[in-house]
């Protein structure tokens, strides 16, 4: 017999969300009696439904208790904007609150609640208000905050390409995008960004990008068409030549030349759900060609011919890369 979880136990994300969502829907303004018939049956279906509903309720009464509660002046809001910022403040609030909300900690449910986000394997691509767009990778995560006075992207999770909209002269709007590494300022310009644990990666096409570290924001670098530099939380790396086939994620390739194995395998697995593993003894093997990712078995498959590699598939989401064993 399933045992009821107990206190400690996360809840899922995606309980998380149905408790946030139906407080919204319920605070913020006339409610039918459908709705709250259906609420009531979505609290009923299991206990981990009511434990989330318990919990999301008690972070709301300490935000309304709290002076110049945030979650109080949007609680309500009409827009689509204003409801979609209070879901992300109460997931964030509850994360803070209990470590039984997430699994991990708060970075999973800011990637979760963003504004944009993709699975491995999804590409999408978005028109922002000022004219911009920007292009998501597989499995990436990206917030959007855009003012009177400012244009930024918050890149959570990992890789955006960016086109700007020309500016306008008569006020002026910085656009830039920030990661926990630091800025990045645009100057009219067509660029990529890659987000890693230690770094984040800028690409530019067009124009220029300036990197700040957030901790040395002194240390500025500016970045021109053609190149690529890496920023870190205290620094950044020398400006280098950008790569042949940078940025031909967007169009659905993925261009290596003289790569190693290990790295184009961790970019391939933006491209497919699941683990992608490479073998340590292995993952300095060199890649070059250019393969389309609409197939990733292809990719794997030619793989197989083109290295002394074997392909094991466990599962159709679990997939290691290993050393072909001797005939």
């Amino acid at each position: 017999m399933r045992q009821p979880p107990s206190a400690s136990t996360p809840i899922a994300p995606e309980v998380a969300e149905q408790a946030v969502r139906w407080l919204v829907d319920l605070k913020g303004g006339a409610t039918s009696e459908s709705v709250r018939r259906a609420w009531e049956q979505w609290r009923r279906e299991s206990p981990e439904h009511e434990r989330a509903w318990q919990h999301i309720e008690s972070v709301n009464r300490r935000l309304q208790a709290a002076p110049g509660s945030l979650a109080r002046a949007v609680i309500g809001t009409p827009s689509k904007a204003g409801r979609r910022r209070t879901i992300k403040l109460l997931m964030l609030a509850a994360a803070g609150g209990t470590a039984a909300w997430t699994a991990k900690d708060s970075q999973l449910v800011r990637e979760w609640a963003a504004d944009f986000r993709t699975r491995p394997g999804e590409r999408r691509k978005v028109e922002l208000a000022d004219g911009s767009s920007v292009t998501l990778n597989g499995d990436s995560a990206l917030d959007v905050d855009f003012d009177e006075s400012r244009r930024t992207l918050h890149l959570i999770r990992g890789e955006i390409m960016v086109v700007t909209a020309h500016e306008r002269r008569d006020v002026p709007r910085p656009f830039a995008v920030e990661t926990g590494h630091g800025r990045l300022r645009a100057l009219g310009t067509r660029f990529n960004v890659r987000l890693e644990a230690e770094a984040t990666h800028a690409g530019v096409f067009e124009g220029a990008v300036e990197l700040r570290p957030v901790e040395r924001p002194e240390m500025a670098l500016m970045v021109p068409a053609g190149h690529q530099a890496v920023l870190t939380r205290d620094g950044h790396g020398d400006l280098r030549v950008l790569e042949d086939g940078a940025g031909a994620w967007v169009d659905g390739m993925l261009v290596a030349v003289d790569m190693p194995l290990g790295r184009f395998l961790a970019e391939l697995s933006r491209h497919r759900p699941g683990r992608l593993a490479c073998a340590p003894e292995i993952a300095q093997l060199r890649v070059s060609g250019t393969y389309p990712l609409a197939n990733t078995d292809r990719v794997l498959a030619a793989l197989e011919k083109a290295l002394p590699v074997r392909v094991r598939t466990f599962t159709r989401y679990w997939v290691s890369v290993e050393s072909r064993p001797a005939s």
